[in-house]
């Protein structure tokens, strides 16, 4: 799989916090879907199973899959954790998103 994804140091650190409560094996699972105000939405989602044709990113303690679906829409972003006067949440910095709604959680391609 060719989609270049990377985790900022921020969003590993808080990506390995959470998985060592997860028990062995977690990983991050980042998927796009269809829906939200712009079109698709990222998904975070805990697991375990880690199938033969996902993407893996790993950085220090943090493992994050991609599925080959997903994949195409991620290429060359990154994934970071912000921590702001509106919460703190893992946002993507996508390249290929022409549009994403305020709380950066949708975008369109």
């Amino acid at each position: 799989m060719t989609a270049n994804v990377t985790i900022s140091e921020r969003a590993a650190r808080r990506i390995g916090e959470i998985l060592k409560g997860e028990g062995d094996g977690a990983k991050l699972r980042i998927s796009v879907e269809g829906g939200g105000c712009s079109g698709f939405q990222y998904k975070f989602d805990i697991d375990k199973t880690q199938a033969e044709d996902d993407l893996v990113i790993v950085r220090d303690s943090a493992v994050v899959l991609v599925d080959p679906s997903s994949a195409p829409f991620l290429a060359d972003s990154e994934l970071d954790f912000v921590d702001d006067l509106i919460g703190a949440s893992f946002r993507v910095h996508n390249p290929n998103a022409t549009a994403s709604c305020g709380c950066g959680t949708s975008f369109s391609i």
